[in-house]
This record gives C-alpha cells, sequence and structure tokens, in this order.
C-alpha cells in the first residue's frame, strides 16, 4: 500500500500495533515491512487459516478503528495476491 509522504511510521505503527488480537481471529502470520528506498510503500503479507477468518476479522471493533485511522494516511493505491500456500518456515502445515 501507499502512503501520503510523510505517513509511513504513522501507519506502521497502527499496523503492528493490532497484530496481537489479529491470532485469536485466525491469522497465522502477519508481517508489516517498508523499504529503505521507496519510503511512501508499506508490504503486509498475512497468512490466514481461512478466507473466512479474514473476512471476520474485518468485522471486530478494533480492525475497524485501524481501518478508520490509517485511511485517511493513504493514497488509494494498493495491490493484491492470494496464494494457496504450499508449505513453508513458519507457515502451519495442516491448511
Amino acid at each position: 500500500m501507499r502512503v501520503k509522504p510523510g505517513h509511513r511510521d504513522e501507519v506502521v505503527a497502527t499496523l503492528v500495533g493490532g497484530a496481537d488480537g489479529l491470532k485469536a481471529a485466525g491469522c497465522d502470520l502477519y508481517v508489516v515491512g517498508t523499504s529503505d528506498t521507496d519510503e511512501d510503500t508499506i508490504w503486509v503479507h498475512e497468512v490466514w487459516a481461512s478466507r473466512q477468518a479474514h473476512d471476520d476479522s474485518l468485522q471486530l471493533p478494533e480492525v475497524k478503528a485501524a481501518i478508520a485511522r490509517t485511511m485517511p494516511l493513504l493514497t488509494g493505491e494498493f495491490t493484491s495476491q492470494e496464494l494457496d500456500i504450499a508449505g513453508g518456515l513458519g507457515v502451519p502445515t495442516d491448511q
């Protein structure tokens, strides 16, 4: 996702700050990353127990509040890719 100039750290703090509640919602992996060469882009990598678990998490009050705080700080440029996880280090093998 792209952030408006000067807001990357604020958005990263909000995203990382909500990570604890995601585990209970069915999130197995949640990684927020930035680049030294692109100060306006944030990458978020997520692995969920199911699409339904992800969709349900969007209805949690704390997630709705985080979305409301961050949306004004974003440019609206998003990319996403859904994958079927075959395996790897740090991901559950029973999915």
